[in-house]
């Protein structure tokens, strides 16, 4: 089975990387664009979702700053 993973910044934790893009859109010719937050999506091939929270909370994410949230693809 696949399984997808999103890792991003939890809310009101510094986020360079999307800052530094929000700032740089209004250069490309995009405005009224607020806030940007940059993420990692993690797909995984595994025989069982059994152990996806725990490979979230111990590899794939700092659960101190970072969310996450997994949907199982096929």
């Amino acid at each position: 089975m696949k399984v997808r993973v999103l890792v991003r910044p939890k809310a009101g934790i510094l986020d360079p990387q999307g800052e530094a893009v929000r700032s740089a859109l209004p250069a490309l010719g995009f405005g009224g664009v607020q806030t940007v937050h940059v993420g990692r999506l993690i797909e995984l091939e595994l025989e069982s979702a059994d152990e996806v929270d725990a490979m979230c909370r111990r590899l794939l994410s700092n659960p101190t700053i970072e969310e996450y949230e997994w949907e199982v693809l096929s």
